[in-house]
């Protein structure tokens, strides 16, 4: 079950008119140089700095916002914060360019549901440009990193140790919950990357489970990331205007609240439990509509992945709300 397939026109009059074409061609022809700035300390619950470890072996957990579309590397000015995190703040806590950077990606994405998990086990993948109303220049964006038969083969070892049923799928494409924010990532495009689906069922129980099982290969240096907007994905909300709307915010703080209590919990027992549940935390239903799930479950594999200890968070400005994103290291 494919997502985000037919959009609204007023995309490209809402949102894409303030993104010009100069801004694109900028941002693509970059892309292969960027750079990677020290992070300023901001993150929320933990500091950054206890996680800047040489000594790192344990590869981290990442839940990260991804935005809309292309909008992030189309150079959306909406998105300029999730672009400066996805360039900045995610390379150094995955420690990109250091002999501690992963030797994998697990990447959970929320633009791919399928009755079992399913793991994309080609060594290379072809894009699925799982977007429209957009420009032609965002149908040819590339991302040329390998895939990994080993590893999705080692997802699936452990998906089965937990009692679920993952399928390998050799073909389908990496959709742009995976290409487009690794392309601000990793634009060298140098460490494998090995997708796979959420669940139709959207069950939090089996979604938490995915993640435990998943968190054994943290310890062979893949990491985790899960690619969603956790914090809010109404299409029907967001292009009402209802986000200019104080008393919105204030809703939306109260779920982001209890999102945090929630998947920072420090043992894994209490996470879960609390997680099980994220249907009665206040907000739900109008942050995420029933059977629209999608972009808050890669958090709940990541809260199960997370194991141990304490986790981190730090927040975008996205459209006058604040997007949360997730770490455990």
């Amino acid at each position: 079950m494919y997502h985000d397939l037919k959009r609204p026109t007023f995309l490209l009059t809402q949102i894409l008119s303030r993104t010009s074409s100069f801004a694109f061609a900028n941002t693509v022809s970059s892309l292969n140089n960027i750079s990677t700035p020290l992070l300023q300390n901001n993150f929320q619950q933990l500091p950054f700095t206890s996680f800047a470890s040489s000594n790192m072996t344990r590869a981290p957990v990442i839940c990260i916002s991804h935005g809309g579309g292309p909008l992030p590397v189309l150079g959306d000015p909406m998105h300029k914060d999730i672009i400066k995190s996805l360039q900045t703040r995610v390379p150094e806590l995955l420690e990109l360019g250091t002999p501690e950077a992963p030797r994998a990606i697990v990447l959970v994405t929320a633009h791919w549901s399928e009755r079992n998990p399913t793991i994309s086990s080609g060594s290379k993948h072809s894009l699925f440009y799982d977007y429209y109303g957009f420009p032609p220049e965002s149908y040819k964006l590339k991302y040329d990193a390998p895939g990994s038969p080993e590893v999705a083969k080692e997802v699936a070892a452990a998906l089965k140790e937990v009692g679920l049923k993952p399928e390998l799928d050799e073909t389908r494409g990496w959709d742009h919950g995976v290409f487009i924010p690794m392309l601000l990532i990793n634009p060298a495009a140098d460490i494998p990357v090995v997708q796979l689906s959420v669940l139709e069922s959207e069950s939090p129980a089996d979604h938490f489970g995915m993640g435990r099982a998943l968190a054994s290969l943290r310890d062979s240096n893949v990491a985790i990331v899960g690619s969603g907007f956790a914090s809010f994905h109404n299409l029907r909300l967001m292009f009402s205007g209802i986000m200019g709307d104080p008393a919105f915010k204030q809703r939306s703080d109260a779920w982001s609240k209890a999102v945090g209590e929630a998947v920072l919990e420090k043992t894994v027992e209490e996470r879960e439990e609390k997680v099980k549940e994220w249907r009665k935390w206040p907000g739900a239903y109008e942050m995420h509509p029933r059977g629209g799930a999608e972009h808050f479950l890669p958090l709940v594999v990541c809260a199960g992945a997370g194991g141990e200890g304490q986790g981190g968070s730090y927040k975008d400005s996205f459209n006058g709300l604040d997007m949360y994103s997730y770490f455990w290291a």
